[in-house]
């Protein structure tokens, strides 16, 4: 399933680029779906920034998931390479509950424009139902079509609650 969000923050790209590089924890206390965010490694390599962030969410889980997906499932591992000649971050992301079943990728890019910086998030997301544990073959795919949406929809709703948690942080700054 693609992904694909959007948001503009009021700020200069350097400003923001770097809050999302470097203050994502910051952020936490501003993010409802979000229960913590830990810096687990930080390399500096030439001009990139390899980052490996361990995150763990929460939120509403929908009915037809509720049996498979509990709310202590929701954590999952983020290794990302921010490159800041380009402003952009690539990455994918490893859920601990689904080792093997979920693909999840992409590039956020920060761009330029004259409200301040827009933030493209741009990825992809699937997940094989078969190789969770407990799901029954009979029901997998129309289990893993809703599980799929979810965590899509709430990557989605977390990218914009991001976007609105660094602008918070970056205008307490003024």
């Amino acid at each position: 399933m693609q992904l694909s969000v959007d948001a503009v923050l009021p700020f200069p790209r350097e400003r923001v680029f770097a809050a999302y590089r470097d203050r994502l924890v910051d952020t936490v206390p501003h993010l409802p779906n979000i229960r913590a965010i830990v810096v687990a490694s930080r390399k500096e390599e030439d001009d990139d920034v390899l980052l490996v962030n361990e995150w763990t969410g929460g939120g509403d889980i929908p009915a037809v998931a509720r049996a498979f997906v509990k709310e202590d499932m929701l954590k999952w591992t983020d290794h990302a390479r921010w490159r800041h000649a380009s402003f952009a971050v690539e990455w994918r992301t490893d859920i601990h509950a689904f080792p093997g079943a979920v693909v999840s990728a992409g590039e956020n890019r920060f761009v330029e424009v004259a409200a301040g910086t827009r933030l493209e998030i741009r990825g992809e997301f699937s997940l094989d139902a078969a190789k969770i544990p407990g799901v029954p073959r009979l029901i997998a795919k129309s289990v893993g079509g809703a599980v799929e949406k979810f965590f899509v929809h709430q990557i989605q709703v977390n990218g914009v609650a991001v976007a609105k948690a660094v602008s918070t942080l970056l205008a307490a700054e003024k």
